[in-house]
């Protein structure tokens, strides 16, 4: 993207994102990290839905329809309806290093408008690391993955402990994720969120 702020700009130093070895294979399903997630969860009816999957390197592509919950014009998607899809996109790109992050800035670009019934498609890399600070962009396409960008992101993660979620989530919310049998959704229900 021309035009990158200062803030989105990798300083000097900062290095070549790396896969984590027990990251998903290329391909793999990534799955919701929270059923209540808003952008990804099963568990939201007027949720997003989004489903991702592993990329080559640490890269992501993700899809989801637009819906008519999520229209801002009539007959169009409601454009924070598509920043929260590229931001749950690029915090999914957080579980290909193995990191617990959040949003610190995502900035937008709507190129053209988003037909409710239209499925976006999503693609997503981290570009750098430079200490705590992960740095990413974004895609969205209709018609296909080769088809023309209506939106388009870059961002910047900051990496947390889980103790970030447990001091500002609602208790009730944590304790139910925390007790969870399943280590895996455990572990990734505190994977990325502001």
């Amino acid at each position: 993207m021309s035009g990158t702020s200062a803030a989105l700009e990798p300083p000097v130093g900062a290095t070549k994102p790396v896969r984590h070895p027990d990251a998903p294979a290329p391909g793999e399903l990534l799955g919701p990290h929270y059923g209540e997630c808003f952008g990804c969860g099963g568990d939201q009816p007027h949720g997003l839905h989004l489903a991702a999957r592993a990329g080559e390197g640490v890269s992501i592509t993700a899809e989801f329809t637009v819906r008519p919950e999520h229209q801002g014009a009539p007959g169009l998607a409601h454009g924070g309806v598509l920043a929260t899809a590229l931001d749950e996109t690029l915090g999914s790109l957080n579980w290909l290093l193995r990191t617990i992050a959040v949003t610190g800035r995502l900035e937008t670009d709507f190129v053209r408008p988003v037909p409710v019934g239209t499925t976006l498609q999503l693609a997503a890399e981290v570009t750098a690391v430079a200490g705590r600070k992960i740095y990413s962009r974004a895609t969205g396409r209709i018609g296909g993955p080769d088809g023309p960008v209506v939106v388009r992101a870059e961002a910047l993660f900051i990496e947390v402990e889980v103790d970030h979620f447990i001091d500002h989530g609602r208790k009730e919310e944590i304790q139910a994720a925390m007790n969870d049998p399943d280590q895996i959704r455990r572990v990734r229900a505190f994977e990325v969120n502001p």
